[in-house]
C-alpha cells in the first residue's frame, strides 16, 4: 500500500520520517501516553527510531496498517499520532489508534485527525468498519472516539492488560456515513455532559467534606486498610438484615467489593466513598450509582459502621455526596430506596432532604424474596 498524505483544517497527516524520532521520543515520555498505550516502558531513543524508520514504513509496505504523523500544516510541528494500527483488507475492517503529544492537547487535534483518517479509510480503502478500543478508564480516548462518531458498544476483556491497569477495555465501531462532516461539532462536544463527566472520571477520585455537629468528616476513596472495618460492618446483624451483602461475609467479599468500586470509578458509572472520621477511621460507606438508561438520574446506597451510628454522620455524608452529584456530574434527580421497615435508613434520607414518594410493592429482591420498598428522591432544585 502506497503511503499518502491527508490535509484537514490546519493539520497535515503524513507518513512518518526519520527526523520525527526526537519528537516521538519526547512525546512518549509523557505519563499518560505510557499509561494508556502499548509503547515500551521506559521509552528510549532507539524505540522512537525503530518506529519511524522500520515499524511504520513496514506497515504501509505490507498493507497491515496506515500510521500517520499528525503535524501542524503551517509549521510542520509534530502534534500526535493517528492511524490504522491493524488492517484486514479481506474483511474490510481496521482498528484505529491515536495519541496526542502533551504540547498539543486541548485543541481538538486528535478528534480532527481521527475523523480525517476515518473518512480516508472509508473513501479510499473502501473499508466497511473501523474499530476503536481503549482500556476502561481512558476517558480522554473515549471522548475522542465519541466525537469522531464511534458508537461505544460494550466492553471486551483485554488480551494483554497493562500491569497496573484494568483487565477490560471499551470497544466501539464506526461505519461509512457516520463520520461527522469537517468543521461540525459532532457528539460529546465541549460543554456536553459526556465531556463534563470525562473530565471528572478521567482524574483520581476526589475527597469530599462534610460536617456532622462538631465532627469533621471526609468522604474519600476506599483503600485496603479499610477492609477489616468493612468486614466487621457487613457482619453486623442490622447490616445483614437490611442490605444484600453476602451472608456469611468474608474478607474475600470485601476485597471483591474494593475492586468493584474502583472499576465503577474507572468506568464512570458511579462513585463509592468511605466516610472517615476525624481520625481517618472507617465510619461507613456510601455510593452514588448512575442510571444506565437516564444520564441525569442516579441512586444512592449507604451503610454505617456500628460504632458510628447515631452521630449524624450519614445524613451529613449523604448531603455532601448528593450536592457533588448535582453540581459536578450534572444530575437532575437522585433516588433512595430502602426495605419497608428500615426506619434508620429512612431517617437518614429525610434528614438529607429526600422526599419519600411512596412504596413500590415487590420493588426489590432481598435474600431471594420480592419485598416492598420505600422510594424517595432528591432533586437538584431541592438544595437551593
Amino acid at each position: 500500500m502506497e503511503p499518502v498524505e491527508i490535509s484537514e483544517d490546519d493539520l497535515l497527516l503524513r507518513p512518518w520520517r526519520a527526523e520525527d524520532a526526537e519528537a516521538v521520543h519526547r512525546a512518549c515520555q509523557d505519563p499518560d501516553i505510557q499509561r494508556w498505550t502499548t509503547v515500551p516502558r521506559p521509552y528510549l531513543p532507539e524505540h522512537a527510531r525503530e518506529f519511524v524508520t522500520d515499524v511504520a514504513p513496514r506497515a504501509w509496505a505490507e498493507g497491515t496498517g496506515a500510521p500517520f504523523a499528525v503535524c501542524d500544516a503551517t509549521t510542520g510541528e509534530l502534534l500526535g499520532s493517528c492511524g490504522l494500527v491493524t488492517l484486514d483488507a479481506r474483511l474490510g475492517s481496521a482498528e484505529i489508534g491515536y495519541w496526542a503529544a502533551p504540547w498539543a492537547r486541548g485543541r481538538g487535534v486528535t478528534t480532527t485527525a481521527t475523523r480525517a483518517v476515518a473518512r480516508w479509510a472509508f473513501d479510499a480503502l473502501k473499508l466497511r468498519r473501523l474499530v476503536w478500543q481503549a482500556e476502561v478508564g481512558n476517558h480522554a480516548s473515549r471522548l475522542v472516539a465519541l466525537r469522531a462518531g464511534f458508537r461505544v458498544e460494550g466492553r471486551l476483556r483485554l488480551a494483554d492488560p497493562a500491569p497496573e491497569g484494568r483487565p477490560e477495555g471499551w470497544i466501539g465501531s464506526l461505519l461509512p456515513g457516520e463520520v461527522p462532516a469537517p468543521g461540525t461539532p459532532g457528539p460529546a462536544g465541549p460543554g456536553s455532559l459526556e465531556a463534563r463527566r470525562a473530565a471528572v472520571f478521567g482524574r483520581p477520585q476526589p475527597v469530599l467534606f462534610a460536617t456532622a455537629g462538631a465532627a469533621e468528616l471526609r468522604l474519600r476513596p476506599m483503600e485496603e486498610r479499610d477492609l477489616d472495618a468493612v468486614v466487621r460492618t457487613c457482619r453486623d446483624p442490622d447490616t445483614l438484615r437490611w442490605t444484600t451483602v453476602p451472608d456469611p461475609y468474608e474478607r474475600s467479599d470485601a476485597e471483591s467489593f474494593l475492586d468493584f468500586v474502583r472499576g465503577t470509578w474507572a468506568a464512570g458509572t458511579g462513585a463509592a466513598f468511605v466516610i472517615a472520621d476525624a481520625d481517618d477511621r472507617y465510619a461507613g460507606s456510601i455510593d452514588l450509582r448512575l442510571a444506565a438508561t437516564d444520564p441525569l438520574l442516579a441512586d444512592v446506597g449507604f451503610m454505617t459502621a456500628p460504632h458510628a451510628r447515631g452521630r449524624g454522620y450519614m445524613p451529613a455524608a449523604l448531603t455532601a455526596l448528593c450536592t457533588w452529584g448535582f453540581t459536578t456530574l450534572g444530575l437532575a434527580r437522585t433516588e433512595w430506596r430502602a426495605n419497608v421497615g428500615n426506619t434508620a435508613s429512612r431517617r437518614v434520607a429525610e434528614k438529607a432532604g429526600f422526599t419519600v414518594e411512596g412504596t413500590a410493592r415487590g420493588g426489590l429482591t432481598h435474600r431471594g424474596e420480592r419485598i416492598d420498598v420505600w422510594v424517595g428522591a432528591l432533586l437538584a432544585g431541592d438544595l437551593t
